[in-house]
């Protein structure tokens, strides 16, 4: 297949028919790597396309990948999410595509905001790596509980709970278009601990 066939763009409202595809496609990811994720309902995914806040992949006229943005505490903070490929269509370097055009769809948003991630899986650690993002506390992330709460769907959300959110299985990542040269403090031990596991992990020197 050639991948010039594939189309990653900007979701239009005309996408919102596949949100029922999307939340399967979603949940069967999870499962198939054994790893927790916030359900998501098909309205809210619907939502999500309709309000410009989407990419999906197309290969002619059947959905094949997607993702998604979602703004807090009034657009200073953006997270990138739900981040999957059809098992079909995996291995093309897709999943590297879609998440490049959601990253430039929430610069484009979101200018000024710090684009963050929280996920399990390393191959998307990897590609937020090659976008800027660098390892960061749960400290430096949105403190908006309605974010938060979005994890209860999450089978590792007691995990959270009983860590009071300061980590779970999931790995921050933050880019932050503003970031300047950071003062010394008390945490920063465990960020220079925290940045070089994730070097590690994905073999980056």
């Amino acid at each position: 297949m050639n991948n010039d066939q594939i189309q990653v763009i900007f979701a239009q409202e005309e996408h919102a028919k596949y949100a029922d595809l999307i939340v399967k496609l979603i949940y069967e990811s999870a499962l198939q790597r054994g790893t927790g994720i916030a359900r998501r309902t098909p309205e809210y995914i619907a939502k999500k396309i309709t309000g410009g806040k989407a990419v999906v992949a197309l290969y002619e006229d059947r959905l094949i990948g997607f993702s998604y943005i979602e703004s807090w505490e009034h657009g200073d903070y953006v997270a990138t999410s739900g981040l999957i490929v059809d098992p079909e269509f995996r291995r093309l370097g897709l999943a590297s595509r879609i998440k490049a055009k959601t990253f430039e769809l929430a610069r484009q948003r979101f200018p000024y905001a710090k684009i963050f991630s929280i996920t399990t899986s390393l191959p998307v650690m990897k590609m937020n790596s090659h976008l800027g993002y660098r390892p960061v506390t749960f400290s430096e992330l949105t403190e908006d509980e309605e974010f938060w709460s979005g994890c209860q769907g999450c089978v590792n959300f007691d995990i959270l709970q009983r860590n009071n959110r300061r980590m779970c299985l999931c790995t921050g990542m933050l880019y932050d278009p503003k970031a300047r040269l950071e003062r010394p403090s008390k945490s920063r031990p465990y960020k220079m601990w925290l940045g070089n596991r994730v070097k590690k992990l994905l073999h980056i020197n």
